[in-house]
């Protein structure tokens, strides 16, 4: 597999490629908004939205979940999906879909080295499959789109937990039914630490906080209403599944695992006073050197793992984590806000080097894919990989297990961002746009994002547990429209 003991090294310079107008996830029943602010119609016809308060409400941590049993050699968890109601717009309930009744679902923290198995009881109307994103699985626990648990069944995922310190995250992978699925709140995080994070002096315990970061659109009545694309409607942004929360900080350093768990909305985000982040993680675990930016940018299922200092803020500051500069309406430039409302001793520091990652491997095969969809308006629009839909009885592409392949993925869309993630193996960006990538993709990533014209090179290793495996569009509506393929490695 690939891991931060034999990963791949490029070079980083800086740069960025994408304008703001280019970055609207299209609609394919109506023309493209580029501007986000024009209503477009839709199924469910003219029902008022919720008016809901910004930085009204307290952000709330997933609880992290306890194991049910545990041996020398694994821990045993039991999650099931259920159905569960939860306040979201002020004096209604909203049903939303769950691990263990919790909006978001309850974090899982394993061990390197040490086995997860986690029973999944799907108590649900619907088929689930549960994917770890990120993660590297055995075919059988790899949570593939056709691998399915149907209502009132049960299956036991195994997780080996042999590579480095990452953010994951758990999500549905159902075929056509991901989308909603993971909409409706089918999402939580796993934490997988070693002896190399911990041994680092980055901030911990109540000062390590996860971020997930997602849009919904809410009728007057609380509904969570979903239609397939329906970007342009999602307009009320929750963190933690509370709708523009304040979290009340000390004065001192923060660890904050950011996830972007939305079906299409790409955020940048950036503190209201522009003080900078200092990153460091993304998909694959930390970095290998701390990068400082007062922009962080991340796609649908991408993370990253940033520090943040209020140590130089007076008491009652409110500073606010903002999403300006993508396309929306005003209420998605607005994301949380951070409160300093005490002081507290501070240890913690980011040391100078997080990890180092091994030299690359030489690639002997090159390949090429083609991301594009339907983007004229037509009715029942589709997506593509090099001009095919999915078939979950086709086998795309063929791999030689243990080989190093360099593949060439490129957005042929005008209008349309997509990304791009593999299953079962961490990558390297070597290129972006013919150029060498900025530093916070310098590191381990298994999702990378692709603005409109956009090309990444990515130098992969196959070299984890033999099988067959998707890669996909990560905008999830996008690959419910038929953005995908399967990868047969060995």
């Amino acid at each position: 597999m690939l891991s931060r003991r034999s990963a791949l090294k490029a070079g980083v310079t800086t740069g960025l490629v994408g304008g703001a107008g280019l970055l609207v996830p299209y609609l394919p029943h109506a023309a493209a908004d580029t501007t986000g602010t024009t209503a477009m119609p839709t199924a469910t016809g003219a029902a008022p939205p919720a008016v809901i308060p910004q930085f009204g409400v307290p952000l709330t941590i997933p609880p992290v979940l306890s194991p049910t049993s545990t041996s020398a050699t694994t821990d045993y968890y039991t999650v099931t999906m259920q159905k569960a109601y939860t306040e979201i717009v002020p004096g209604t309930k909203t049903e939303v879909y769950t691990y263990n009744g919790s909006f978001p679902g309850p974090t899982i923290k394993a061990r390197f080295q040490r086995r997860a198995v986690i029973k999944q009881i799907n108590n649900l109307d619907s088929s689930v499959s549960v994917h770890l994103h990120g993660g590297n699985v055995p075919q059988d626990s790899d949570g593939s789109p056709m691998n399915l648990i149907d209502p009132g069944g049960a299956k036991n995922y195994t997780y080996p937990n042999d590579q480095d310190n990452a953010t994951l995250w758990i999500h549905d992978h159902a075929h056509h039914m991901e989308s909603e699925n993971v909409y409706r709140g089918l999402t939580s995080l796993y934490l997988l630490s070693d002896d190399l994070e911990r041994s680092l002096p980055l901030p911990s315990a109540e000062y390590d906080v996860p971020l997930i970061l997602r849009d919904g659109r809410f009728d007057a009545t609380g509904k969570l209403v979903y239609e397939l694309d329906d970007h342009t409607q999602r307009n009320t942004i929750l963190v933690n599944g509370r709708p523009w929360p304040y979290f009340q900080v000390a004065a001192r350093k923060y660890r904050f695992r950011i996830l972007n768990a939305s079906n299409s909305r790409i955020f940048s985000l950036k503190l209201s006073d522009n003080t900078s982040f200092i990153q460091i993680g993304s998909d694959g675990g930390l970095l290998e050197k701390p990068y400082t930016t007062a922009n962080l940018m991340l796609s649908p299922g991408e993370r990253a793992e940033v520090v943040i200092d209020f140590s130089g803020y007076p008491l009652g500051t409110q500073l606010v984590l903002t999403n300006p500069g993508m396309p929306g309406t005003p209420e998605t430039g607005q994301v949380m806000r951070f409160d300093v409302t005490r002081t507290a001793v501070d240890r913690s520091s980011v040391p100078d080097s997080l990890g180092e990652l091994a030299p690359p491997q030489t690639a002997t095969v090159n390949r090429t894919f083609v991301l594009r969809m339907d983007e004229d308006g037509r009715q029942g629009a589709a997506a593509y990989i090099n001009d095919k839909t999915y078939d979950a009885n086709r086998i795309d592409t063929r791999i030689d297990w243990g080989t190093t392949e360099l593949w060439t993925v490129t957005n042929a869309n005008q209008y349309a961002p997509h990304n791009f993630h593999l299953h079962q193996v961490q990558f390297r960006v070597l290129e972006r746009n013919g150029k060498a990538p900025t530093p916070d993709e310098g590191g381990l990533k298994d999702t990378v994002r692709l603005f409109p014209g956009e090309s990444v090179k990515l130098l992969i290793t196959f070299d984890s547990y033999e099988g067959t495996y998707p890669y996909h569009c990560h905008l999830f509506d996008h690959g419910a429209m038929g953005m995908m393929g399967n990868m047969q490695m060995g």
